[in-house]
């Protein structure tokens, strides 16, 4: 193997690969980037037998080859060079990273013991925008658990519903569903989704015009561009908002989303060991309140259109803020249940990302 290829993006796409799937540090094969030369160009490949990844980038290819390199002192190789192309050779036992006045040799591991990573599929089963994609794993993936203990937990729900792709996430105590456009183009999808995995392709993934997505054999995949990441599926589809009762709201609140977070963020800071703030609804306000006997205690009010009762729910703050982040620039509707019952956040007037966020309350502090 022998190519040339701009620095910059050899060096993209290493770190694209490494975070899709950082693979097992005690096992080098599995730890590794398989590099594959041909006359299209440079395929980067990554797999840990449960998740794998494949980066294409653009070079100049002098030799064809296939190699199998440890995939972490590459990818920090490549990002510490300052040279706008690099070499790529292979040299007996070794992978040598050519500049002008600097070598760098990776040791090649045995190809041959990698596990490979799926052939790319022909058919897809629909299509979303990388922006719309992006904005909802920006929510949805971070209110999955990352207990491993319980990995029903740790997954998004993504199932297609007519022509919108619903996304779904649950630790047990708050729940966040996000709706976007989907554009189908084969059978419906339904599936559990490590989070992990789906919430660095949401950062990958932002500004992209279009993601396909791919579901068989217990297996999910999403394409963008030159990426492919593929997963194993969890077992369970259990994820769904109709386990939660919400037929018992009896106050309704709007209020500026970015007026409460800041609200939130302020008062907690008094909050006590367990980080409580409490709402108290009134008239046409909102009041914030915590306290603790050591810090003090905190208090601030808000302008608020309320509805119907003033049940007033007490949150843990770091969910509450949690819950309000993706309602900020504009105003946020809280569908209020009495007693332990689940708080619904939604936005007032939502966009083509529609976010529902669940979030439980939390006991009141003891007087």
């Amino acid at each position: 193997m022998d190519l040339t290829v701009t620095t910059d993006h050899l060096a993209a796409a290493a770190a694209d690969l490494v975070r899709l799937v950082p693979g097992k540090l005690l096992d080098p094969v599995l730890g590794g980037v398989v590099l594959t030369a041909t006359a299209e160009g440079v395929v980067l490949e990554a797999s840990d037998r449960e998740r794998s990844a494949r980066v294409e980038c653009p070079a100049l290819v002098h030799a064809e080859g296939r190699a199998l390199v440890p995939a972490k002192p590459l990818a920090e190789t490549l990002r510490a060079l300052t040279a706008p192309q690099i070499r790529l050779v292979v040299e007996g036992a070794r992978l040598a990273i050519r500049t002008e006045g600097a070598r760098f040799a990776l040791p090649l591991l045995d190809v041959d013991l990698h596990p490979g990573t799926p052939p790319r599929q022909d058919t897809a089963d629909g299509t979303v925008s990388g922006t719309h994609l992006a904005t909802a794993l920006s929510t949805v993936a971070g209110t999955a658990s990352r207990d491993d203990a319980l990995p029903i937990f740790t997954g998004v729900r993504v199932q297609s519903e007519g022509d919108r792709l619903v996304l779904r996430a649950t630790d047990r105590y708050r729940m966040a569903i996000a709706t976007i456009p989907w554009t189908a183009q084969g059978d419906p999808v339904d599936a559990l989704v490590p989070a992990t995995l789906l919430a660095e392709v949401g950062k990958q993934v932002a500004g992209e015009h279009e993601v396909t997505l791919r579901s068989a054999h217990n297996t999910f995949s999403l394409s963008w561009r030159r990426s492919t990441a593929t997963t194993a599926v969890l077992d369970g589809t259990f994820v769904n908002e109709s386990n939660v009762v919400l037929s018992k709201v009896d106050t309704r609140v709007e209020v500026d989303a970015d007026a409460l977070l800041a609200a939130v963020r302020r008062t907690s800071l008094y909050a006590d060991t367990r980080g409580v703030v409490h709402l108290e609804v009134g008239d046409s306000h909102l009041r914030l309140r915590s306290a603790n006997q050591q810090s003090g205690e905190a208090e601030e009010t808000l302008k608020a259109t309320t509805h119907d009762g003033r049940t007033s729910p007490s949150y843990q703050a770091r969910y509450l803020v949690d819950a309000l982040r993706p309602f900020t620039g504009g105003e946020v509707h809280l569908a209020i249940q009495p007693g332990m019952r689940a708080t619904v956040l939604t936005a007032v007037d939502p966009g083509e990302v529609n976010i529902k966020y669940i979030l439980v309350p939390i006991r009141p502090p003891q007087p």
